[in-house]
């Protein structure tokens, strides 16, 4: 059994199992997704590289979770978008699940995240979502036509 962490686009995060390293795989490769590795070179961020419009808005969990595990700054770390894949790799580089100690670690390291980093991230995320909804034409419904009377 293999643990992995999926963070969805509202904010949940869930522990979920996969049986085999083959569901891990089959679940990065359907996606398209793609990855960013942690500093220590043990956690693997997988994300879509997509900007769909489901996908546009920013995962502030994972992509604080990135900024605790990498070498990124507040205002350097990528702002991950939409769901994320969080999972580990084995000694030859394969897709593997994460162990206890790992998920322990994770949630350490998450608390390393500075009331000013979380300040600083906060603002490039408002500021990226102002940017997002001025360049998103808002959806305008025809106006409805007047019913001409009943004679």
């Amino acid at each position: 059994m293999n643990t992995v962490l999926y963070f969805s686009a509202t904010g949940a995060v869930y522990e979920t199992r996969a049986y085999t390293q083959a569901d891990i795989t089959q679940l990065i490769h359907d996606q398209g997704l793609q990855c960013l590795t942690s500093a220590d070179r043990q956690f693997d961020f997988w994300f879509s590289p997509t900007s769909r419009r489901c996908q546009r808005r920013v995962n502030r969990r994972a992509s604080e979770l990135l900024l605790a595990t990498t070498s990124f700054t507040a205002k350097t770390v990528p702002l991950l978008r939409g769901s994320i894949v969080v999972a580990t790799h084995d000694a030859d580089g394969d897709l593997d699940g994460l162990s206890w100690e790992q998920l322990d670690l994770l949630a350490r390291q998450n608390r390393t995240v500075t009331p000013r980093d979380e300040r600083i991230l906060n603002r490039r995320i408002m500021r990226d979502q102002r940017r997002v909804t001025q360049a998103v034409p808002a959806f305008h419904a025809p106006a409805p036509r007047s019913a001409s009377p009943v004679r």
